[in-house]
């Protein structure tokens, strides 16, 4: 015993069950399936962009299709994970990195890169999710035990700028096979940096003072490469057992439950356009090609509207952060402000968007449906930003997020007020109670910066 080290000592005390510290490559696979887990769930207690895009609505319990998010305290829920579950463990990955002396400086330099596109892409969505945040003193308890709160349009010109910083920086394979989005595939992760500042940019195209950077960064993403196919779409693919089964199959068909339906904003749509996604996208429970969707916000009887497809109710169901016919919408709004490209270039990229999202879904007939007066382009009704934003929104089924954003960024399709309390479309998630409560005169100076803390005030990029 006389010849034990302290650190033998130490060893005898550790519990192995409860390590101090956890490898960088467990912690960055933490922290992305915790991302897309949050982002996929239909669990009202933690997701509801479904309701919020109005592409679902709800049967007996219809709190949240009415806009009542503080009921189930929502927007605590989703600040929660994102910054506990997401951000910190990114963050812990990232410190854990730069201590491992068995990595060579480009291995660090890739992960690193790695960490920080799936940094940026929270951080943008929390500040697209709830305005000014907690960011240059957040994810520091030991300094800050009450963080400030950054200024929404700086903190996203800083984003841009480490995203743009970060992409060169990939290398190598980084953490390889423990990267469950690529595999550690270098050139993959550069094209889903770049759509993602090429996102970002057009997000802020009409924002006060972000013509410039929004211009920037656009022609940046191009010219170091974009997706160009569903190959190349930033996806996690599920298993078929638990837990790591898609969250969507755990909410409707672990759990047994009725709660949703689809919504008739999008139904009505899809019959209008005689869509054929429509099959692809519902269950034709009420007959052959007969689509009734469920009157927003109101009560619904879960038998007489259609439900949700069966794509969506396979466990290993992949979900998706960005794909390719989000970014190729988004270079057709870019080619019509001149960002990148001219105006006479839109027409390709709008039809390769809807053309990804018919390949993605398996639906046949996409030429057809192209050459439908009220879907060519050149003769749908409309503004650009209205062609664009409509087929977009449509696009964006299973992502409720993206689908809410499109609304909010193109102002279409016209969404329904909730039946039971004709409350307005919440523009943003209002700060968590219990910021309200801790983090007072923070949250105090922050709701008075965005004009006031509530779900319809509008965020500094949404300006239309």
């Amino acid at each position: 015993m006389s010849c034990q080290s302290d650190a033998a000592y130490e060893d005898l005390n550790r519990d192995p069950k409860n390590p101090t510290q956890v490898e960088a490559d467990f912690l960055f696979n933490a922290a992305t399936k915790s991302l897309y887990d949050q982002m996929t769930s239909t669990n009202v207690n933690t997701n509801v962009f479904r309701m919020l895009g109005q592409h679902w609505t709800e049967t007996t319990y219809i709190d949240e299709a009415n806009y009542n998010l503080n009921q189930r305290n929502i927007p605590q829920n989703h600040w929660s994970e994102m910054y506990r579950d997401v951000l910190l463990d990114l963050t812990t990955a990232r410190e854990n990195t730069n201590n491992d002396a068995d990595l060579t400086q480009a291995e660090k330099d890739t992960r690193n890169a790695q960490i920080e596109i799936l940094m940026v892409y929270t951080w943008a969505q929390l500040v697209e999710t709830y305005g000014d945040i907690p960011y240059t003193q957040a994810l520091n308890a030991t300094e800050y035990v009450l963080p400030v709160y950054d200024d929404a349009a700086t903190i996203y010109t800083d984003l841009l700028s480490r995203l743009t910083a970060a992409i060169p920086t990939i290398t190598g394979s980084g953490f390889g096979s423990s990267d469950p989005i690529y595999g550690g595939d270098s050139a993959s992760w550069k094209k889903f940096g770049n759509s993602l500042l090429l996102r970002m940019g057009i997000r802020v195209a009409d924002a006060p003072g972000f013509s410039s950077l929004a211009q920037t960064a656009v022609q940046t993403a191009v010219s170091g490469g974009v997706f160009t196919s569903n190959a190349d779409n930033a996806s996690l693919v599920y298993s078929n057992t638990t837990p790591n089964t898609n969250p969507v199959w755990v909410d409707l068909v672990q759990s047994g439950r009725q709660d949703f339906v689809i919504a008739n904003t999008l139904v009505d749509i899809m019959n209008d356009l005689q869509d054929p996604r429509r099959p692809y996208y519902f269950d034709e429970n009420l007959g052959s090609g007969v689509y009734k969707g469920g009157p927003y916000g109101d009560s619904n009887s879960y038998n007489l509207y259609t439900h949700v497809g069966a794509p969506m109710l396979d466990p290993t169901n992949p979900a998706s952060l960005l794909d390719f016919s989000e970014v190729s919408f988004y270079l057709a709004d870019a080619a019509e402000r001149s960002l990148s490209g001219t105006p006479a270039l839109a027409e390709g990229f709008y039809n390769a968007g809807i053309t990804a999202s018919f390949d993605y879904w398996g639906v046949p007939g996409v030429a057809a449906y192209l050459a439908k007066p009220d879907v060519k382009y050149t003769s749908a009704p409309g503004t650009w930003k209205e062609k664009i934003g409509k087929q977009l929104w449509l696009a964006m089924y299973n992502r409720g997020y993206e689908a809410w954003t499109a609304w909010r960024t193109y102002d279409v399709p016209t969404f329904n007020l909730p039946v039971d309390t004709g409350n307005p479309v919440p523009t943003r998630y209002t700060y968590p109670v219990n910021e309200q409560n801790l983090n007072v005169d923070n949250y105090t100076a922050a709701a008075s910066a965005i004009g006031g803390d509530d779900q319809t005030t509008k965020l500094f990029w949404d300006v239309n």
